[in-house]
């Protein structure tokens, strides 16, 4: 899907945060890398409730910056489960700014995130049928 095709947030609203002054470069941006880590807490989150178990990030697909965040803005991310396989699944996970002190909201990113859920000791294991 194109990103300009992209209007509305869709999946789950998983975190939401105010990006603060620690979290820019010196020229007041903030750090892209800051915005990714919030989208692979969140596709994390839903990964570790769906699996029931740990999870690892194994691949990042598919990101594109595509609009700045200042400090101030708030950032929403939301989690859709796109697919479950016998151990790991793709979250597609979306990032969306709102402009401080207003009601605008802009897509800042998204892509699709790879998980493998594991044991104790790290190896893969399988997950679970969805409860229906």
């Amino acid at each position: 899907m194109l990103s300009n095709e992209i209007k509305q947030p869709s999946g789950e609203l998983t975190i939401r945060v105010i990006a603060m002054p620690s979290n820019t470069n010196a020229a007041g941006d903030v750090f892209g890398g800051w915005v990714m880590s919030q989208m692979d807490l969140a596709a994390g989150s839903a990964a570790g409730m769906r699996a029931g178990s740990k999870t690892v990030t194994v691949a990042i697909d598919g990101v594109s910056f595509l609009a700045p965040m200042a400090v101030g803005d708030e950032l929403s991310v939301y989690t859709d489960i796109l697919k479950v396989g016998r151990t790991s699944m793709t979250i597609g996970v979306q990032a969306w700014r709102r402009v401080r002190q207003s009601s605008e909201r802009q897509l800042v990113t998204h892509g699709k995130f790879v998980f493998v859920a594991v044991g104790e000791d790290n190896r893969p294991v399988e997950i679970p049928a969805a409860a229906g």
